[in-house]
């Protein structure tokens, strides 16, 4: 518990993309891939059920949006973690 009051809620989300939870977000993933330097990349008015995230160094990352719930699925998760090398 300690441990958990002195980090900052970049390093909670972190962690808690790290435990790789059954219950994270789409939003949250969001919030996680922009601290990593990366951008939502829209075209059109909608950018559909995929989000597309680039870093400045030109990786592409794409999501699908999951729906209705907004949670991400396990295995989404593990290609995220792959492409952020954590």
């Amino acid at each position: 518990m300690q441990l958990l009051l002195c980090m900052s809620g970049n390093e909670k989300l972190i962690a808690r993309f790290l435990s790789m939870p059954s219950d994270f977000h789409y939003n949250e993933m969001v919030k996680l891939v922009g601290y990593f330097g990366f951008k939502e990349v829209k075209k059109g008015k909608t950018s559909g059920s995929r989000g597309k995230f680039m870093n400045e160094g030109g990786i592409l990352l794409m999501m699908h949006k999951p729906h209705p719930t907004g949670i991400m699925k396990r295995y989404q998760l593990k290609q995220v973690k792959e492409v952020l090398e954590l």
